[in-house]
């Protein structure tokens, strides 16, 4: 099923789209944490307004407007991703080119409060970056929380994906070593438009691209990914204990910004789209 949050009527509510596209309120969520909390009982029964609404009609708000607690990322977890990033420069990880691949997954986290909905804004950070870059990532939303999750059960914990776009100040990034104020600026967090429920998505067989201007920079597949959803699930679970409404970015493949020679930094004006198969389409323009 393809879910999301939105505003009518002044009224923020879950809704669920139908097999033309329109959307239907599904009456028995107050909110998208509220309806994985109880998702199991509810998942055969679901109560849904009658009358279908437009999505014209809607303003689409990111799928967890307000996550809990943790929006955990991981780093070089495509393998020419992580070559390109460490033949950069600016890979802080790596202490020299025979370093670029990860012998375990390299996890960071974002602050939640740069998350934004499919059509809004990302805000160029004048004055403070001039370095800024796409990355079109799976996320991964936790259902059942839990601690020491081993590898087999790992996706039972899976509520469902979506698709993250994982803006960043490569400039910062470098400066500081260390990569959270890089990527967690102000409205450089993407997520949406919607969520896909795990029985409906292999997270092990997805395409995913990422556009920039209508010019394609970024085209591989989840069966790339160096670390697979459940063992990203496994090794953040082990002495942390994840919690329903976690999001966990699983890494980005080749062709971001910072590949190029010279770099492709964004500019105000740029339209970056992210598709991912199942999914959808996650689009913002850089203003």
């Amino acid at each position: 099923m393809k879910l999301g949050t939105a505003r009518v009527g002044g009224r923020e509510v879950v809704i669920a789209l139908d097999a033309e596209g329109r959307a239907r309120v599904v009456e028995d969520a107050r909110d998208m944490l509220d309806l994985i909390d109880r998702w199991e009982a509810l998942k055969g029964n679901l109560r849904l307004s009658r009358d279908p609404i437009e999505l014209s009609d809607l303003q689409i708000l990111p799928p967890i407007p307000r996550p809990p607690r943790s929006l955990f990322c991981v780093g070089k977890n495509y393998r020419e991703h992580a070559e390109e990033f460490t033949k950069s420069g600016f890979d802080s990880s790596a202490s020299g080119p025979n370093d670029a691949i990860p012998e375990h997954p390299i996890i960071f986290s974002k602050v939640q409060d740069c998350i934004v909905a499919h059509g809004e804004a990302v805000r160029y950070p004048e004055g403070v970056s001039n370095g800024l870059d796409y990355e079109a990532e799976l996320a991964v939303i936790i259902g059942r929380g839990g601690r020491a999750i081993p590898r087999s059960e790992a996706l039972d914990h899976v509520f469902g994906y979506a698709i993250f776009n994982d803006i960043t100040a490569r400039d910062l990034q470098a400066r500081h070593k260390q990569w959270l104020i890089g990527k967690s600026l102000d409205t450089f967090g993407p997520f949406g438009p919607w969520i896909v429920t795990a029985d409906e998505v292999d997270p092990a067989d997805l395409d995913i691209r990422c556009w920039v201007n209508g010019e394609l920079r970024q085209s591989s597949n989840t069966r790339h990914l160096i670390f697979d959803v459940q063992t990203l699930i496994e090794t953040i679970s082990a002495g942390l204990t994840l919690h329903r409404g976690d999001i966990i970015a699983t890494g980005t493949p080749a062709g971001v910004g910072i590949g190029f020679t010279p770099p492709r930094y964004l500019i105000r004006g740029d339209k970056m789209a992210v598709e991912i198969s199942k999914l959808g389409r996650l689009e913002n323009t850089v203003v």
